[in-house]
């Protein structure tokens, strides 16, 4: 059942890159929307299959998307409701493939 949230990560961040690009025709949001959600597609393909490491991926996926996220928020102030929530959103994900990853250790 673990594949269900980076599935549902993947969808967000790819479209937060679409809707990045429609909004402001930024080329870089587009792309890394697209990879970031790419990233938790194929750990959600891994974890669901059973194989190595999708949830060190999905791991990969969080730090990244928060990495962007978190200093945009802070930027804005937090006033800023879609980095800001994407920010939360990227840590509880990470936080919650952490806990995944110890127990499977």
């Amino acid at each position: 059942m673990s594949h269900h949230p980076s599935y549902t990560m993947a969808a967000l961040a790819a479209t937060g890159g679409i809707a990045g690009f429609a909004r402001t025709r930024s080329v870089p949001s587009l792309a890394a929307g697209l990879a970031v959600g790419s990233m938790y597609g194929y750990a959600g393909y891994l974890i669901k299959e059973n194989k190595d490491y999708g949830h060190e991926t999905a791991v990969a996926a969080s730090v990244v998307l928060a990495a962007a996220m978190v200093p945009r928020a802070i930027k804005s102030g937090f006033k800023k409701p879609v980095p800001a929530a994407m920010s939360v959103i990227a840590l509880a994900s990470g936080a919650y493939y952490v806990k995944k990853v110890i127990e499977y250790s």
